[in-house]
């Protein structure tokens, strides 16, 4: 099989890529985690593409957002219509250039896309855990991404990458294993979430704990709360976009008519898009993912919980080189928020590179294709890869 796949003129892509599964704190050497209780034994889903150098001093790690998994890029068979979710960004000779670079993509604790979460098994009452399972937080998840790099022999990792919640993550290692990380590209994020952002997330566990198959979170075995789940993500999607895209997207349009039908149906274009967005989430992810990840979202702290309450205190500890980049339009995670982390980043004497990329697509145009923060990142990772090179 060829190295990679040209699924037409346009589109390289790494090509076909397996999902694979790390299983660690088997009892009795469980996870600890932040609230204090113990969980184990843990599986991580993730996946891998490029080769790890020698040297070991090329694996870039990929930390994904709320409802993202492992699946970064490439093709699960050669007749997979849909790549994985950031191809744009991953491949041979793109922003992430998987001829130079091994990179590593794993689900986060607590989702539903092959690690361990609500959904999985209670090997105590070999139930699903549903709302038994403990809160985790992003330095959960983290912690359990060390334990994958441990076990996969990766001692430094040349750049921790993520947006939106990924972005988290990558705050997050910084300040907790600073030894490890060399660079760190946090995109579209924050060092905590605002009470917007909370009162969001708040509406949208509502939103589903409102269903009645919600069930106390024990929905497995009956109708799963796809009416709530459905509604948290039309809340969710609503804050991924922006005015102005919303505007060139719908403009008041109309959906398949040419009047109002002055009733409760479908009238406009977008109120059929967030529909349409509802019903195709509930057919792929787990409502208490939801409830979990998002209140980790929002229990995020980086100040707090690195730095008693300073974001300078809370990069006092970290080495690595970093590239902030933020987006006009994105008003759930605004552009001074970017602002905040990369000025107490230089308070610290850290090497930061910062750039508000003009975009009307909102939080969501770190997914979409971008020739300004494609090349911002390819450029990035390579000064510090070719510096890390040289010092030796």
């Amino acid at each position: 099989m060829s190295e990679y796949i040209e699924h037409d003129k346009d589109h390289i892509s790494v090509g076909i890529v397996e999902k694979k599964f790390f299983t660690f704190a088997e009892p009795p050497n469980e996870m600890i985690l932040e609230n204090g209780e113990k969980l184990g034994p843990v599986t991580i889903a993730y996946e891998v593409c490029g080769k790890l150098n020698q040297d070991k001093n090329n694996a870039v790690l990929i930390c994904h957002a709320l409802s993202g998994d492992s699946h970064v890029a490439g093709y699960y068979t050669e007749d997979d219509p849909k790549p994985g979710w950031w191809d744009i960004m991953v491949g041979p000779g793109k922003g992430i250039d998987t001829n130079k670079y091994f990179v590593i993509c794993s689900n986060i604790l607590g989702s539903c896309m092959g690690s361990t979460g609500p959904c999985s098994y209670n090997p105590v009452s070999v139930e699903p855990f549903g709302i038994d399972f403990p809160v985790v937080t992003i330095g959960d998840m983290v912690a359990a991404q060390k334990a994958l790099m441990d076990h996969l022999g990766i001692k430094k990792i040349l750049s921790v990458i993520g947006g939106s919640i990924g972005g988290m993550q990558v705050l997050e290692w910084c300040a907790r294993y600073p030894d490890m990380v060399i660079s760190a590209i946090p995109l579209a994020t924050t060092m905590k979430h605002s009470d917007l952002a909370i009162a969001f997330n708040e509406v949208a566990r509502q939103a589903i704990m409102a269903d009645p198959n919600w069930n106390n979170g024990n929905y497995y075995s009956g109708p799963a709360p796809n009416l709530g789940l459905a509604v948290a993500r039309m809340i969710g999607h609503i804050t991924y976009l922006s005015d102005e895209s919303m505007r060139i997207k719908f403009g008041r349009r109309l959906q398949d008519k040419s009047d109002l039908s002055y009733n409760f149906d479908t009238d406009f274009q977008v109120e059929s898009y967030l529909r349409y967005q509802g019903k195709k989430f509930v057919e792929r992810f787990d409502a208490n993912s939801i409830l979990y990840i998002t209140k980790a979202a929002d229990y995020f702290d980086l100040e707090q919980q690195h730095g008693s309450g300073s974001a300078v205190n809370a990069f006092s500890m970290t080495k690595a080189k970093f590239l902030v980049v933020s987006f006009s339009s994105d008003w759930l995670y605004p552009t001074y928020q970017s602002k905040d982390m990369v000025q107490a980043m230089k308070k610290n004497g850290l090497d930061v590179s910062f750039c508000e990329i003009k975009a009307e697509w909102g939080h969501d145009a770190f997914l979409l294709p971008s020739e300004r923060l494609t090349s911002l990142i390819k450029s990035f990772l390579e000064r510090v890869f070719s510096e890390i090179n040289n010092a030796f």
